[in-house]
């Protein structure tokens, strides 16, 4: 059974302000920059324990920047939704330390922001995974083959020799272990030969619905119709008062151009059908005969 997730306290904004501020002091002097924040266990042994993280927050370029932040703010603001900050956050330090501690067997030096996106976009791909993405703003591409094709670059670059292919490919493996093992493995669709009858009973369905309403509502406006077509000022007038009693006071109702019950559905386009939309109905389309001897229209009908 999957574990309840933690709140949400919108930290991937705190990600986003870092990674723009870690680019500004990126363009005062690149090299210096790359010396001073990228991966290196030697330099972590000896107290610059700020490198096991901040060697993701170099971009390059504008470009690599702008891309960070796309996939930061929709698929981490995602994920960070679903999960919760607490998971989120773990999740982040397992991939972030994860890919540095396989690094540092491979003895690579890490400094990019690749290695993280990569991990995030598993993630989304298994919670979302018939999400479209478009490429350029034209290609259309379901997330799940997006994941598919970049864990397969991992692999084939990491075959072809690419440490940071195989850095980024561990950080992932470990983060995702971490998903796998607090909420369980995401479950895949099954396709069967033939559709399978299911009967539905009122326990399946949620509590939080009512499923009476419908059909009152439809037979609510049936008796409307027929007892504004027969014209009889008695059907008119029993109509209301089987109306009256569900009369609940204090109801903000909509404005009668709002209220359009001869559309197919017969509801109001603003609410679900109260019992004053319908008394109103009636009273402004009884004929004006009757119209003329009943009280004032909208009477019965709160402000």
């Amino acid at each position: 059974m999957p574990r309840t997730k933690s709140e949400n306290l919108r930290s991937i904004y705190v990600l986003l302000f870092l990674n723009i501020a870690f680019y500004f002091l990126e363009v005062q002097d690149p090299k210096r920059y790359a010396l001073l924040f990228s991966f290196s266990w030697d330099r972590v042994l000896s107290g610059e324990a700020w490198r096991l993280l901040t060697y993701q927050f170099l971009q390059g370029s504008p470009l690599s920047l702008f891309f960070t932040l796309i996939v930061l703010y929709i698929i981490g603001g995602a994920v960070e939704e679903e999960w919760g900050t607490l998971h989120f956050l773990v999740f982040c330090l397992i991939s972030t330390i994860g890919s540095a501690v396989v690094a540092t067997f491979l003895g690579v030096a890490l400094l990019g922001s690749f290695v993280f996106s990569y991990s995030l976009l598993f993630a989304y791909a298994s919670l979302f995974p018939d999400q479209v993405f478009y490429i350029f703003l034209v290609l259309p591409i379901r997330v799940r083959w997006l994941a598919y094709l970049s864990i397969g670059f991992l692999i084939v670059t990491s075959v072809m020799g690419s440490r940071a292919s195989m850095a980024a490919l561990g950080g992932a493996a470990l983060s995702y272990g971490y998903y796998a093992f607090y909420f369980g493995l995401p479950s895949l669709p099954r396709r069967t030969s033939r559709p399978v009858a299911r009967v539905v009973s009122r326990n399946d369905l949620p509590p939080t619905v009512d499923y009476n309403l419908t059909n009152r509502n439809r037979a609510r406006f049936a008796k409307m119709k027929q007892a504004l077509a027969s014209g009889s000022p008695v059907d008119i007038d029993q109509q209301i008062r089987l109306l009256e009693p569900e009369i609940v006071p204090g109801v903000n109702i909509c404005p009668p151009v709002d209220f359009k019950p001869e559309n197919s559905d017969g509801y109001c386009v603003r609410c679900e059908g109260f019992a004053e939309c319908s008394i109103r109905h009636i009273k402004a389309n009884q004929p004006a005969a009757i119209r003329s001897a009943a009280e004032p229209l909208g009477s019965n009908a709160p402000a």
